[in-house]
């Protein structure tokens, strides 16, 4: 008998994306939106239960702030490698980044399922997240599919399981296609969880 599996969903993690000093002034400039940012706020308090975004409001830094342009230089690198590992026919700078927002997930935030539409990849940079902070946890896509499907066992391989949750430290660097349902569950830890979100497009 012989198995092999299909219908493969890539998730691509780099450690360490930029510097330590860059990583810093990003994490300045995050604190520095949130206090001018009063749409967001309010947007925040309607849609982003117990944290702040700008993602109603300040969702292009990457053509305003020379720290998230440089940011956007180093995701562009990563994501051209992803392209490459899709394997789709496309070359990699027909893509562009069509919107940058951060994120501040103090203790009890969390941020439901949810896709990213009208984008091809999506991800996010981890400005700063402290031990034990919230994974961030994707869903089978073929889970509504399944019907009379078994159960997995606890111990199943990671590619056989219906939910798949990857923790993340400072500096690093997720990538995964846009239309994959993810969610991230709310932050128990004391320190906020500082993050930077953003989607790819055609040109």
């Amino acid at each position: 008998m012989s198995s092999k599996a299909y219908f493969s969903t890539y998730i691509d993690v780099s450690k360490k994306l930029l510097s330590l000093p860059s990583n810093s002034e990003l994490k300045k400039e995050i604190f520095q939106i949130q206090k001018i940012d009063f749409e967001g706020e309010k947007w925040s308090k309607e849609n982003y239960f117990a944290g702040y975004t700008s993602y109603g409001s300040m969702d292009k830094l990457h053509l305003s702030s020379p720290n998230f342009a440089f940011l956007e230089k180093a995701i562009s690198r990563k994501i051209a490698k992803f392209v490459r590992i899709l394997e789709w026919d496309i070359h990699p700078r027909d893509l562009a980044m069509n919107s940058c927002w951060v994120n501040i997930m103090p203790r009890g935030a969390h941020h439901s399922f949810h896709i990213h539409p009208h984008s091809v990849i999506s991800g996010t940079y981890y400005v700063d997240v402290p031990q034990g902070a919230s994974p961030l946890k994707f869903e089978d896509p073929r889970l509504s599919q399944m019907m009379l499907a078994p159960s997995r066992k606890t111990n199943c391989k990671d590619g056989n399981k219906n939910f798949v949750s990857i923790s993340s430290t400072s500096r690093d660097l997720l990538l995964f296609e846009s239309w994959l349902r993810h969610e991230v569950p709310s932050n128990q830890t004391k320190k906020p969880r500082l993050s930077v979100s953003f989607n790819y497009s055609f040109r």
